[in-house]
């Protein structure tokens, strides 16, 4: 035998082995990490890769309720540093809500206004509101009920609340770009109640800030449990029908039927139908004369729980940039749903890149730039 067939032959047994130990060991799913994102051109999860996972269907409405749109919409235009941003960052969409009417919205790169994407994390913060409104309807006691109600195995002391704020102290890894970290095998494997089972309390719950999303997975796991419903059926009556969205969603699963939808992230919709979602906060929980979601819950969830991270309350990222009260729904590559009450302003930003925080802050730099250009294109249209 050549030494080139001899190599090619140990390769093989290498390649052989090293599979058959990435499975024993529980890694398996790197290999269908590696099928979708680099076999796809990507170094990572993508706003469109819902269509290589299993999915189950929130259902909408027979009735969509329209969006408003502006008397100055036509007459807008971006500011050059906006169509600078967008185009590096390869934006999907862009939307100016004002009043409640859209009055700015441009797609790119071929995405339309019915393009469905990824939002990412953005869904930690509707299963936040669906937490909500399973206390409101009796399903759940309230925040600080124990997780072990629901699954004994868990530390008694761990609460809901303690899930939603990100103040668990369970041993989840959430680094996004190491193949071997919770976040990977959440996002590709396939029993992800299996992984969060395995979780353990190890520092003590409802202390500190710890950006975990294991938290929202076994929050949805509560919510299931709790509703006697899978996540999408319960969004869809709870929220996606009575905010008469334009058209189904769907929810990444772990495995097909059956599966368990990934609570942390990953419900595939269009700007439009997230932006109904900010519409619903800004109004504190009212839509359309009906209180969805009791107006206190909202408050408290956009207040930040601890002093020493003032930045996150309950699912909800914080700001004070510009002086205004800001809070918002963000997923990984910047996804965005910026909610300014005072203004009567929402922002959805939906794409493929985002800037990196600075050193020392806690949102990334895309956010300050994207509020900052969107105010100036408000006061050159009020002038």
């Amino acid at each position: 035998m050549s030494k080139f067939l001899k190599f090619l032959a140990y390769l093989f047994l290498f390649l052989a082995i090293f599979s058959l130990g990435l499975y024993i060991l529980g890694y398996g799913y790197i290999f269908r990490a590696v099928q979708v994102t680099y076999l796809n051109g990507h170094k990572t999860a993508f706003i469109d890769d819902y269509i290589y996972f299993d999915n189950r269907i929130i259902k909408a409405s027979e009735t969509n309720q329209e969006w408003p749109v502006h008397s100055a919409k036509d007459k807008v235009q971006p500011t050059e540093e906006l169509k600078r941003l967008n185009a590096e960052l390869q934006t999907a969409a862009f939307l100016i809500i004002k009043n409640d009417s859209i009055w700015f919205e441009e797609y790119f790169n071929d995405f339309t206004e019915n393009s469905r994407t990824n939002s990412f994390s953005m869904a930690k913060t509707i299963t936040t509101a669906m937490l909500f409104k399973a206390i409101q309807e009796g399903y759940i006691e309230n925040l600080d009920q124990p997780v072990a109600d629901f699954f004994p195995e868990f530390d008694k002391r761990l609460t809901l609340g303690d899930l939603s704020s990100m103040a668990s102290g369970l041993n989840w890894n959430e680094s996004y770009y190491n193949p071997f970290a919770s976040t990977a095998r959440g996002y590709f494997g396939k029993d992800i109640k299996e992984q969060i089972l395995e979780l353990k309390v190890i520092e003590e719950p409802g202390k500190e800030f710890s950006y975990l999303s294991g938290n929202t997975e076994l929050l949805g796991m509560v919510l299931e449990k709790a509703t006697g419903k899978n996540l999408s059926e319960y969004l869809s009556e709870s929220f996606w029908k009575p905010l008469g969205m334009n058209s189904e969603a769907y929810w990444q699963l772990d495995s097909e039927q059956g599966g368990m939808e990934k609570a942390y992230c990953c419900i595939a919709s269009n700007a439009r139908n997230f932006a109904k979602f900010g519409k619903l906060f800004n109004h504190y929980g009212e839509w359309e004369g009906k209180q969805l979601i009791d107006s206190a819950f909202i408050a408290k969830a956009t207040q930040p729980r601890f002093e020493e991270t003032p930045y996150y309350g309950y699912s909800f990222w914080l700001s004070d940039h510009l002086g205004k009260k800001i809070y918002y729904m963000r997923g990984v590559l910047g996804q965005y749903v910026i909610c300014i009450p005072e203004d009567e302003l929402i922002v959805i930003r939906l794409g493929e890149k985002v800037l990196p925080k600075k050193s020392g802050e806690n949102h990334y730099e895309d956010f300050y730039l994207y509020l900052d250009e969107v105010y100036k294109m408000l006061n050159n249209n009020a002038s």
